[in-house]
Parts: structure tokens; C-alpha cells; sequence
């Protein structure tokens, strides 16, 4: 019987992005929002603002992301076009530089120069890739897939806050959207905890203290210069 695992680290390249635009989206949006209204402003400067921040913020998100990790996977190319080279040219220097690598981590050298060996004549490139390089499929970059998880999960974010400040009466918007954003931090960081396989209440605590600092000195912005200007 064939034995299957699931393991989380598989999910790293997408719930890294998901988790860090969900997060901005909210933050920012709700901050933005509540430093607008703190301000004295109308509805209509609140929402405009909020719907502004987030489309920007969503394309941001996905320029960032895309740029940024195209970068680690053009590095990643850079270093295993090296290695083919090295591979062409100096076979046995390859084959103890991959031994050294088991030996350090618990194998006999005749042993570990005997699975460096066999490895390399299954796939050489893909050996020095993981065990050199720390390459891998599961941590290889993924530009795209990065950008479009961050905009997207950004963009939902973003829209839980601007809901709740259409339906909520100016006289109770900043408390609803702080209070509200506050409850959905505080659910995604224990999704993401959940996914990620550690503690619910420890995953809650760390986004829902940062989202509540972000909002609180917004707040405070938004009055002090929305006094000052009006």
C-alpha cells in the first residue's frame, strides 16, 4: 500500500501571498477609512477615498509581489545555469561537493560519495539543486501566481472594511469598521494559522495587534490635521 502525505509546506508560495494581501488589504483600507472620516469628511469623500485605496493598493500589491519574486526566481536561474556548467566540466568535484553535503548531515563518507553518485545519475542538476542550492519544487519562486494571489486577496481585504463603512450611519462608522476589521483580522490570522499548523490564538493576537496600531494612529492623524486644515 502506497503511503501519501499532505504536507503544509507545499502550501508556503501561495498562503505567504494570500495571507499578506488579505492582511494589508484590510489594514490599510480600514486605516485609510477611519484617518478620512476622522477628519470630518462627507460619506462620499469616505468611500471614494476607500475605493481608491483599494484599487491601488491591489495593483500595488501585484506589482510588488511579481517584481520581488521574479527577482528570487531569477537568481534561482542564475544559480542553476552555474551548476549545469560545473556539472559539464568537473564531474567528480561535483559528485564530493554533494558527499560533503550528506556527511555533514549524519552519513559515513563511503556512504554519502555512494548516494551522491546515485542521485546524480538519476538527475544531477536537480540533486545539487536541492540539496546545494536548497532549490526545490515546493520553494521554487512563482512570480505570477504570487501576484495574482496578493491582488486578488488584497482586493477582498480591502472590500470588508469599505462594506461595512457604506452600510454603517456616519455617527457609528469609525467604531463599526475598527470593531469589524478588528473580528476579520482576528479570522484570518487564525486561518492562516490553522493552514500553516500552528496556534489559533497566537496567529490571531500578532495581526490583530499590528491592524489595531494602524488604525488607531490614523485615527489620530485624520483628526489632528483634519482640524487643523478645517
Amino acid at each position: 500500500m502506497r503511503h501519501h502525505e499532505v504536507h503544509r509546506t507545499a502550501r508556503i508560495g501561495w498562503l505567504r501571498a494570500a495571507v499578506l494581501g488579505a492582511n494589508d488589504g484590510i489594514v490599510s483600507t480600514a486605516s485609510l477609512v477611519i484617518g478620512v472620516a476622522a477628519a470630518e469628511a462627507d460619506r462620499g469623500a469616505i468611500l471614494i477615498a476607500g475605493l481608491a485605496g483599494l484599487v491601488a493598493g491591489a495593483m500595488s500589491m501585484a506589482a510588488g509581489e511579481y517584481v520581488s519574486v521574479h527577482s528570487q526566481a531569477d537568481t534561482e536561474k542564475a544559480d542553476l545555469e552555474r551548476e549545469r556548467r560545473e556539472l559539464a566540466v568537473d564531474v567528480e568535484g561535483e559528485i564530493m561537493e554533494l558527499a560533503g553535503i550528506y556527511v555533514k548531515r549524519g552519513l559515513k563518507p563511503e556512504l554519502a560519495r555512494e548516494v551522491a553518485i546515485q542521485l546524480m545519475e538519476h538527475d544531477a542538476l536537480g540533486a545539487h539543486a536541492r540539496d546545494e542550492l536548497g532549490i526545490s519544487e515546493i520553494t521554487t519562486a512563482r512570480p505570477l501566481q504570487a501576484a495574482l494571489f496578493s491582488a486578488s486577496s488584497f482586493a477582498i481585504g480591502a472590500a470588508l472594511p469599505l462594506g461595512i463603512a457604506w452600510l454603517s450611519g456616519m455617527s457609528y462608522l469609525i467604531p463599526f469598521v475598527a470593531i469589524s476589521s478588528l473580528f476579520f483580522l482576528a479570522l484570518l490570522g487564525a486561518v492562516a494559522a490553522h493552514a500553516g499548523g500552528a496556534g489559533l490564538a497566537k496567529g490571531s493576537l500578532r495581526v490583530l495587534f499590528w491592524g489595531a496600531a494602524a488604525m488607531a494612529v490614523t485615527a489620530l492623524i485624520g483628526r489632528v490635521f483634519g482640524t487643523a486644515i478645517g
